[in-house]
Order: structure tokens, then C-alpha cells, then sequence
């Protein structure tokens, strides 16, 4: 059984990978970090469509954040001078905001710095990701 949360990210896409890097390095949340490619997601109770979709916090329990939320939840985990962002992106009217802006970003991800044809979220047939933050 896992004893550390786990954040899982797009190793495929060069600007996820620098996100992950900066966070490893700057932030450094208590979890591990991985991407989907190399982590065993049916132990994670992950698919493969939503790790290719978002950003994915999932919990010791089992409990997955995915986007934003993952994104509060890793800042939360950091604690010092970060726990209170992580806070901030948990308030209701804040969080529909913060879901807004990663959407905008991750579904445009290939046009940022870093970033190439690889990183464009494919979406897949079937049902979406599940929207808790």
C-alpha cells in the first residue's frame, strides 16, 4: 500500500515535463511524481484516457484529483509558503476560476514554452474525465 500521495503528469509533452521538473524542484509537495507512461495505473485506479486528459493527484486512499484540484492538492501538500495558494484554490467561486484557467492551459499546452505537436490533449471517445475541481 502506498504511504505518499502520487502526482501524475504527461512525460510525453515537454511542457508538462518542466511543470514537473519545477515542481519537483521549487515546490517539492510530499508525493511522488511520475508520469503516466511509467506508472502502473490500474494499481492507481487511473485510466489511461484521464492521465492523457489531466494533471492527477491520487491519494494513499485511492481518492483521485484531477486538473486544478490536483494542483491545490500538491500545493497544500507543501506546506510552507504554498499551503495557503493550494487554499485559496479550493474556495468555490476561486475554484471554478482556477478549473477555467488549467483547462485553457492544458488544452493548449502545445503552444506554450516548451511545448510541441506531442503535447495536444487527444481527446478520447467515451466518457470524460470526472470534474471534482
Amino acid at each position: 500500500m502506498r504511504t505518499r500521495p502520487v502526482l501524475v503528469y504527461d512525460g510525453d509533452c515537454a511542457f508538462c515535463t518542466s511543470c514537473a521538473a519545477f515542481v519537483e524542484r521549487r515546490i517539492r509537495p510530499r508525493c511522488a511524481i511520475t508520469p503516466w507512461q511509467f506508472a502502473d495505473l490500474d494499481a492507481l485506479g487511473v485510466t489511461e484516457p484521464r492521465a492523457r486528459y489531466e494533471l492527477l493527484w491520487v491519494t494513499p486512499g485511492g481518492a483521485v484529483h484531477g486538473g486544478a484540484r490536483a494542483v491545490a492538492e500538491l500545493l497544500l501538500s507543501a506546506g510552507r509558503g504554498w499551503a495557503p495558494l493550494g487554499a485559496v484554490l479550493t474556495l468555490p467561486l476561486v475554484r471554478r476560476l482556477a478549473h477555467a484557467v488549467y483547462r485553457l492551459v492544458a488544452d493548449n499546452r502545445q503552444r506554450l514554452p516548451g511545448g510541441t505537436a506531442a503535447c495536444a490533449v487527444r481527446r478520447a471517445p467515451g466518457p470524460g474525465p470526472s470534474r471534482d475541481g
